[in-house]
């Protein structure tokens, strides 16, 4: 297991070895031992091709998270929204599948989200924070502000991130000044 330091504070790319013959493979996604954040619930997703989730981000009880694709491949994106940040309103994107490797390792602070690449995506999130319902939010998937450069524009998207907030809208509502 390699650990690869991104520009963004605190963002890691795990990159794993994959052990591969006639059965199968294996690979080792993540090792406490790595790191100081404590990862205490998980979640898995199913999606299909095209399936955009995201940009979530609890306000209140911020979640780091570690995101590791058990099938299929996703182009995933963070955004950063730490106040003090040298990389705030920045993003950073990278494609992770069940075949090369990687998994990224997001702190707090940070939005989330993700395109799924393949016919069916099956994601695994380990979370250091419990979910918020009341304190979940979310940026809208192609604000201009941001600029995230998404390999499709016709994404399938729930109700609720159709309705996700703009950049600015999110920076004047929880961003103090």
């Amino acid at each position: 297991m390699k650990i690869i330091l991104t520009k963004f504070k605190g963002l890691k790319i795990i990159k794993s070895k994959i052990y591969q013959d006639n059965r199968g493979f294996f690979k080792e996604d993540f090792n406490q031992l790595n790191f100081k954040e404590k990862f205490i619930f998980g979640c898995t997703s199913r999606s299909k091709k095209n399936v955009l989730r995201g940009l979530h981000i609890q306000t209140k009880n911020a979640q780091g998270k570690h995101i590791s694709v058990l099938k299929g491949s996703i182009f995933d994106v963070v955004v950063d929204l730490r106040k003090n940040s040298k990389t705030f309103g920045k993003y950073y994107s990278i494609v992770l599948s069940d075949k090369n490797g990687k998994s990224i390792v997001i702190p707090e602070g940070f939005a989330h989200g993700f395109l799924g690449l393949e016919k069916e995506n099956i994601v695994y999130y380990f979370n250091t924070k419990y979910r918020s319902i009341g304190n979940e939010t979310g940026l809208y998937w192609m604000d201009p502000d941001l600029k995230i450069k998404w390999p499709t524009k016709k994404p399938i998207l729930s109700l609720k991130d159709k309705h996700n907030l703009s950049f600015k809208e999110f920076k004047n509502k929880f961003i103090k000044k």
